[in-house]
């Protein structure tokens, strides 16, 4: 076995293949039980993605399930590529993307709207990886107007739950319960000592939302808000047929242009977001580095662009998915990185604990013990996803901004977003950073009063790993 051969300081071997590193399970890297036992468990944060299309798809559950099982395949393929990663959703944008989707009627438009969105933000994420332009064009966007989109997309999370006919009205106290415990577990400053002081509850606390999906399980059936799981033996039956059928561009045909025209703005809000991630990626491994100098881990993001971006393109065509396909899911990276640095004894090399936990999650997704387990409480499962994600996009939003007009123009754009849409809000954005900056406008920097303190950056950085 490869693995086994690794010289000190060295990468982890590979099959050579252009911009890709190709590794194999128990060929190339060690198969780590343990992350894979907890992929099983955390495959019921991916089953959320199954309420976000059935609300606004119409997607049937098995319909749905299909989705999710093969954007769950297609994880597969940053380890197997050569990308350190543990992949997930674009999960600050899922409020931008629902609210492009509901400017078009239920039925084929929205699925053609859909389509059109995940395609666009495919090939844009490609042509920038390739180039090589990605941090450039970031960088022209000015930080009141970053800040507006970010802090516009946690309100637009908050707001998509509590908002007439969502998911608070069908399960109130379940929500209350349950969103309770999971902000304890992740932002109490009282658990984090307990975390320090014991092993079971570090534990606990790495298991991110999943702790309080498990408590809703009971919660719910217990006030009356759901019905007991009916817990069934066997495997799922994801139903493809209908997928490509009734959801596809197979089926349906391809979108005209307009639908494109009118993603674009949604679209590049969206790869904001989606290059926060990959700067976070970068970071995270950067600290692993320093205590594994046993494995050289290489992460570059041109072939991390390459790799989402197309699996954006690929989903688009076989199974367009609200939740997109995002560069990282940041809790389970921490947790997997947590792990990589307690020695190669612990984990041989992260390729191993990362692709582990992926192989995991795709058993999981098959498992009908475990998919019948959460199917009565997705609603719920999506609702404490939002609203997580939710108060960490406000937070970072408003960090985002260097000044208090920064600030200002941060709020209306962010308003403006929720209320009408990605379009105006960069319009807002445009003109009144215009108004207020000048010629200044792309930088600001003559505005700039706000001191974020060292301890207030820290405890950013740990808010963007959750």
């Amino acid at each position: 076995m490869k693995w086994k051969n690794r010289p000190h300081g060295a990468e982890t071997p590979y099959i050579p293949a252009g911009p890709f590193k190709i590794r194999l399970p128990f060929i190339h890297y060690r198969f780590e039980w343990p992350d894979y036992v907890q992929g099983l468990l955390m495959c019921a944060v991916d089953l959320g993605a199954i309420t976000l299309l059935a609300d606004h798809l119409g997607m049937p559950f098995e319909v749905a399930l299909a989705v999710v099982v093969l954007n769950g395949l297609l994880y597969l393929l940053h380890h197997l590529l050569g990308d350190p990663v543990i992949p997930g959703w674009v999960t600050p944008a899922i409020p931008l993307i629902v609210l492009f989707v509901k400017q078009f009627p239920e039925g084929e438009d929205r699925i053609y709207a859909l389509i059109a969105f995940q395609l666009t933000l495919g090939i844009l994420s490609i042509i920038l990886g390739v180039t090589g332009l990605a941090s450039k064009v970031v960088r022209l966007v000015p930080d009141a107007i970053k800040s507006g989109i970010i802090l516009g997309a946690g309100i637009g999370a908050v707001v998509s739950i509590f908002e007439a006919g969502g998911k608070f009205e069908l399960f109130p106290i379940t929500i209350t319960i349950c969103i309770g415990f999971a902000f304890y577990l992740i932002f109490s400053k009282h658990f984090e000592k307990l975390k320090q002081k014991n092993k079971g509850w570090a534990l606990l606390g790495n298991l991110g939302i999943l702790p309080a999906i498990l408590l809703a399980v009971f919660v719910a059936p217990l006030v009356g808000e759901a019905k007991w799981p009916d817990i069934q033996w066997g495997f799922s039956k994801p139903d493809f047929a209908t997928l490509w059928a009734e959801y596809t561009v197979f089926g349906l045909g391809f979108p005209a242009l307009s639908f494109f025209v009118k993603a674009v703005p949604a679209v590049f809000a969206t790869y904001l977001v989606v290059f926060g991630d990959v700067l976070k990626t970068k970071a995270l491994l950067s600290e692993s580095d320093v205590i594994r100098t046993d494995e050289k881990v290489d992460y570059n993001p041109n072939r991390a662009h390459l790799i989402f971006g197309g699996r954006n393109i690929l989903m688009s065509m076989i199974g367009p998915d609200i939740t997109m396909c995002g560069p990282m899911w940041a809790a389970m990276q921490v947790v997997v990185i947590e792990r990589f640095k307690k020695g190669k004894e612990a984990m041989h090399s992260f390729f191993g604990g990362a692709g582990s936990f992926r192989w995991g999650t795709n058993t999981g997704l098959f498992l009908l013990p475990i998919v019948s387990l959460v199917q009565p409480i997705l609603g719920v499962a999506l609702a404490l996803t939002l609203l997580v994600q939710g108060y960490v996009s406000v937070r970072i939003g408003v960090m985002q901004s260097r000044s208090q007009r920064d600030l200002g123009i941060a709020g209306i754009v962010g308003a403006i977003l929720v209320i009408k849409g990605a379009t105006m809000a960069f319009a807002a954005g445009i003109l009144l950073c215009i108004l207020l900056y000048g010629k200044d406008f792309l930088r600001g920097e003559n505005d700039r009063i706000f001191t974020h303190h060292s301890n207030e950056e820290k405890e950013r950085e740990e808010i963007q790993a959750v």
